[in-house]
């Protein structure tokens, strides 16, 4: 017999965790030939939501709860319980139920096709803004104009894959993961599963545009070195004008031109560009730098406060 497990990060989420559970339970109670866990990590939540899953975990023991000692993030949620899983296949899915558990006997089908990685691609996004979606659009064209891995868009976390799979993810021992990115850069046979996403059941996303800037920055600092190879572009670029300025400024004293006054607005025009390439070029190498230094240090991803249910 088969088993999947279900891995869910949870922050600020006491309004939707016994209406994610109940559902998922529904579905996974029902399947034939599997058995199941279900891992919840509670990320730093301070509301009620770690006293609603201790209730859970304590009345059914294939629920497993990993909670933080604060916020570690949406990434390192996830990352901590694919570490914990024991299933044959695994499934990440968020708790605000825009992606229905309901969808979990047809992505099992296709795993026991032979699938190893059926990620979710969403055909319509309810209750989200036009902000948020240009921004999503956006955000998977820069990236994938950039990156070397081609990152499947419209996709979030929401993904079953095989046990081989995390075990791969889980030997990588790099911090700010981006793990949609990653679970296309590993490879394996991947299958594009179209499902239309729901709007969130109860409460408010917990991913603000702060949060979003960050995602973003993580995919594209973690699967590309293009914006390093950029910087030679534009160093290029600023030669070029700045020889024109001077072949200009040459002409200008050779034929006694006299649009030129002192302290005229073409020094400063190059200035400030030059001023702004600079910059731009030191917060770009900046971020990389950043990243060496997070993995220098060698701290923990997250620390786990308590589990529950979890040898």
């Amino acid at each position: 017999m088969s088993k999947i497990s279900v891995v869910i990060p949870m922050y600020y989420e006491e309004e939707v965790v016994n209406e994610c559970y109940n559902r998922l339970e529904k579905v996974l109670i029902n399947l034939e030939n599997y058995e199941y866990e279900i891992i919840f990590v509670n990320d730093g939540s301070k509301d009620k939501t770690l006293e609603l899953l201790t209730k859970i975990a304590k009345e059914n023991k294939n629920v497993k709860v990993i909670s933080f000692s604060r916020n570690f993030g949406h990434q390192a949620a996830v990352t901590a319980g694919l570490k914990f899983v024991t299933g044959d296949c695994i499934l990440i899915i968020d708790a605000d139920l825009q992606d229905p558990p309901e969808l979990i006997p047809e992505m099992l089908k296709l795993w026991e096709e032979g699938n190893e990685v059926i990620y979710g691609e969403r055909k319509s996004r309810e209750g989200e803004s036009k902000f948020k979606l240009f921004t999503a659009k956006m955000f998977y064209k820069t990236l994938n104009s950039l990156s070397d891995v081609e990152i499947p868009k419209n996709t979030g976390d929401f993904r079953l894959v095989d046990r081989k799979v995390v075990d791969t993810i889980n030997s990588m021992p790099e911090h700010n993961k981006f793990l949609r990115g990653l679970f296309s850069w590993v490879g394996y046979k991947q299958y594009a599963f179209e499902y239309e996403r729901k709007e969130r059941f109860a409460g408010k996303t917990k991913y603000p545009l702060k949060k979003m800037v960050k995602l973003a920055a993580d995919g594209i600092i973690g699967f590309s070195t293009k914006p390093l190879k950029i910087l030679g572009g534009l160093g290029i670029i600023s030669i070029i004008i700045s020889f024109i300025l001077l072949v200009y400024a040459l002409l200008s004293f050779a034929f006694e031109w006299n649009n030129l006054e002192a302290g005229w607005t073409s020094i400063m025009v190059a200035i400030t560009f030059f001023a702004g390439v600079q910059l731009i070029s030191i917060w770009i190498l900046s971020e990389y730098v950043g990243r060496i230094y997070d993995e220098s240090k060698q701290r923990p991803e997250y620390i786990i406060d308590k589990t529950i249910n979890i040898d």
